[in-house]
């Protein structure tokens, strides 16, 4: 089992709470991102850059997706491939994506995005929250827990 991080967009809190947690529990870590990161030195951390492009990130996830990892992201369609795949997702605020979820949430980003392209002012996320790093904090322990070796 490893842990792939959709990193260009994840907070840099979220970061930190994963490095800890691959060294604690010597789980792989892979950070990707089509921009240079500064990562620890760890043999569980691993960092790939790829070329920057529509989607490039979120291709080289999905082909190193396998049945059983861990994929932290906030980009729906590609947790929806990734659970395809047999993976496991997590919202980088702690909200675990699921089979029996993702569909609905695939379709209200959908929604979204279609409002949003007639003009209509739908806002932004809430900003993050210290309650956020927590919650992810916990589903990321319990995840481990429930899946070490």
């Amino acid at each position: 089992m490893k842990i792939l991080v959709d990193a260009d967009a994840c907070p840099k809190e979220i970061k930190t709470i994963l490095y800890r947690a691959a060294d604690r529990t010597e789980t792989k870590l892979v950070l990707v991102a089509n921009q240079f990161l500064t990562i620890p030195k760890s043999k569980h951390i691993e960092f790939k850059k790829v070329s920057a492009g529509f989607d490039v990130a979120d291709s080289t996830i999905v082909a190193l997706a396998e049945d059983g990892d861990l994929v932290i992201t906030a980009d729906i369609p590609l947790a929806a491939e990734v659970i395809d795949k047999g993976a496991n997702a997590l919202h980088p605020r702690g909200e675990p994506f699921s089979p029996e979820t993702i569909k609905q949430k695939v379709a209200m980003r959908d929604f979204m995005d279609t409002m949003r392209s007639s003009g209509l002012h739908t806002g932004g996320p809430a900003r993050f929250s210290d309650r956020d790093k927590q919650n992810f904090a916990n589903q990321l322990d319990g995840y481990l827990r429930r899946h070490s070796n």
